[in-house]
């Protein structure tokens, strides 16, 4: 029985090694060596306030804002308009108190089937284009394809990426303003501030169905497991970056979907914020492919199929 014990480990070892291997192997020959960062003809162009196209700028350029806020937003007609009328109040406000301040919100759309450009070019006509643009995607990336567009078209020399659903109180920008300022000095001048809503876990939990909370800890522990052990709330979608650390970190991203990774050689620092809404993600296939991509993150960064390299948007 000892033998027979022995030798279902030995086989049991075998198997995992080998099938570990293949799992490492498929990832490291599947993988594109460098992210796609082409931009189509139509997304090198914005509509302004009077209907003329516009060259979009460049994140390679020098900043001539103090802040860019990026917006991906799909199927939001009726979502956005929420989330504007209180970000775009807040940053008035804040521009009356301090005429220095500047600013600009870029309204991505990633593709969408229904009005969630005509209601953003409305924003773009009454507060004029200079403070919000709208960058038309001629297909549909997803959320990390449409933020790398926006920061790539961005003027600030911070860049804060923004849920369109408004499920974090925009005013919580001051929160993970001042963590970002805490973070000083910046390596390369390179630093992010992530909002963060792990501080509500218990209370969300409360108000989830079982199979939820059991797919939320599974995924967070993938998340532990694989590629972040320093944030608690990794999908909270309310995020402030140097300009530095923008260009490198989207210079090299592969996943474009829901489960894209911030991975610069960045300080990194988490702030609690306040959720309002939720999410439009099925649960249960959402978070199955997000977790298959986190491990051929993992595994691509590991076997050196992916590397960090700047490179420009053509």
């Amino acid at each position: 029985i000892q033998q027979l014990g022995k030798l279902l480990i030995e086989c049991s070892t075998i198997f995992l090694v080998s099938f570990s291997s293949q799992i490492c192997t498929i990832a490291h020959v599947t993988a594109k060596k460098m992210p796609n960062l082409h931009r189509h003809e139509e997304e090198k162009f914005f509509v302004n306030a009077e209907g003329r196209k516009e060259p979009v700028p460049s994140i390679h350029d020098p900043p001539t804002r103090e802040l860019s806020v990026v917006v991906p937003s799909y199927n939001e007609e009726d979502r956005l308009p929420l989330m504007m009328d209180e970000a775009l109040d807040y940053l008035e406000k804040r521009q009356k108190r301090d005429s220095s301040f500047t600013y600009e919100v870029i309204v991505v759309n990633d593709g969408s089937k229904d009005q969630t450009t005509k209601v953003a070019m409305e924003y773009c006509k009454k507060y004029g284009s200079d403070k919000v643009r709208v960058l038309s995607l001629v297909k549909n990336r997803g959320k990390g394809g449409a933020v790398r567009m926006g920061v790539f078209s961005s003027r600030g020399k911070k860049i804060l990426m923004a849920d369109a659903d408004g499920a974090t109180k925009f005013a919580d920008i001051e929160k993970v303003e001042e963590g970002l300022k805490n973070l000083q000095p910046w390596p390369n001048q390179m630093a992010i501030s992530c909002g963060s809503r792990a501080h509500l876990e218990k209370d969300s939990i409360a108000k989830r169905s079982y199979f939820r909370t059991l797919l939320m800890y599974g995924f967070h522990f993938l998340v532990w497991f694989l590629c972040v052990k320093e944030i608690r709330d990794t999908q909270c979608g309310f995020k402030l970056l140097t300009r530095e650390a923008a260009l490198r970190t989207f210079s090299t991203l592969h996943i474009e979907r829901c489960s894209f990774t911030l991975r610069p050689s960045a300080r990194v620092c988490e702030e609690n914020t306040i959720l309002i809404l939720g999410s439009k993600l099925v649960p249960f296939w959402s978070w199955l492919q997000m977790g298959k991509d986190l491990l051929f993150i993992r595994l691509r960064y590991m076997t050196g199929a992916w590397q960090l390299e700047t490179r420009k948007c053509n």
